[in-house]
């Protein structure tokens, strides 16, 4: 299956979960197509007991797949680029200084915060690590990720 195959399959899968979401189920988009997908992957889970061709195929799909390519170079952008189409600039200006401050104080706090917590936990289990990368750690993991946060 080439590329394009896969692209309008999950497209249209996409489209219809989200107009069963919209239309029956009436909940926030991620929430409503979150439980739609799990319900879809359950039914294909219990589908394969009786044929598993289409696990099968899903499978072979699935593992043809590379996804740090896909993720990285290719879908990343897009949504970065989706979330950045609906910011609400007069908002955004408005909220200028809790952001400011969330953004620099608040990820400075939480960076010492999980640093510390990490650097204890690991003396505590006798796993020697130096504070530096423990900090290095906290500062990998405390900047929230944009898209979350357009959510």
């Amino acid at each position: 299956m080439d590329a394009y195959f896969i692209a309008t399959v999950l497209i249209f899968l996409s489209a219809v979960f989200g107009f069963i979401n919209t239309r029956f189920l009436k909940l926030p988009n991620t929430i409503g197509l979150m439980i739609i997908t799990i319900v879809f992957t359950l039914g294909v889970l219990l589908l394969s007991y009786f044929d598993p061709t289409l696990l099968n195929a899903e499978k072979s799909i699935i593992s043809s797949i590379d996804f740090k390519t896909v993720l990285l170079d290719e879908m990343l952008s897009f949504l970065l680029f989706a979330g950045a189409l609906h910011t609400n600039f007069d908002q955004l200006k408005v909220q200028r200084w809790p952001i400011l401050m969330f953004s620099t104080l608040g990820v400075l706090t939480s960076t010492f915060l999980v640093g510390g917590t990490i650097y204890f936990l690991l003396q505590f289990l006798n796993l020697p690590v130096n504070f530096i990368y423990c900090l290095l750690f906290g500062a990998l993991i405390s900047p929230t990720d944009p898209i979350a946060v357009l959510g």
